[in-house]
């Protein structure tokens, strides 16, 4: 039974081609270059930047991320709230570009959007914000 007070879950398509590719091992860069709108690549970027202490490059590549997942969220019908669950791969890449920009805007001082960010992922999904460590 769904809620009548909150939209439904948006589902963001999937990139079968760009999954594989990531799957397979091949570079998230070469992935980016090749589906420049598939955000898991944007966001596999982010992680690795801000693992290797890069958080101007994690903080761009999150932020790339970030906005082709807001495109196509908008393109499913999202209206700027309700759910996006994390248990569906697709939007994992979104998810985590903004759980990733979360964390670079806190390394740079940016602390108004550290809080959105993370506000922005506990309400999309607590279980993306728990899966990232934004909990």
């Amino acid at each position: 039974m769904s809620n009548l007070l909150q939209p439904e879950p948006t589902a963001l398509p999937g990139n079968p081609a760009a999954e594989a590719a990531l799957d397979a091992g091949t570079p998230a860069a070469e992935v980016a270059a090749e589906h420049p709108q598939f955000s898991e690549a944007w966001a596999k970027l982010a992680d690795d930047a801000l693992a290797g202490g890069d958080t101007v490059a994690a903080y761009a590549y999150a932020r790339t991320g970030y906005h082709r997942g807001l495109d196509q969220l908008r393109r499913a019908g999202w209206k700027g709230h309700g759910p996006i669950p994390w248990d569906h791969r697709p939007n994992q890449g979104f998810l985590r570009s903004l759980a990733a920009l979360a964390k670079a805007a806190e390394r740079i001082g940016e602390t108004d959007e550290y809080e959105r960010c993370k506000q922005f992922l506990v309400d999309s999904d607590p279980a993306a914000a728990e899966a990232t460590g934004l909990e």
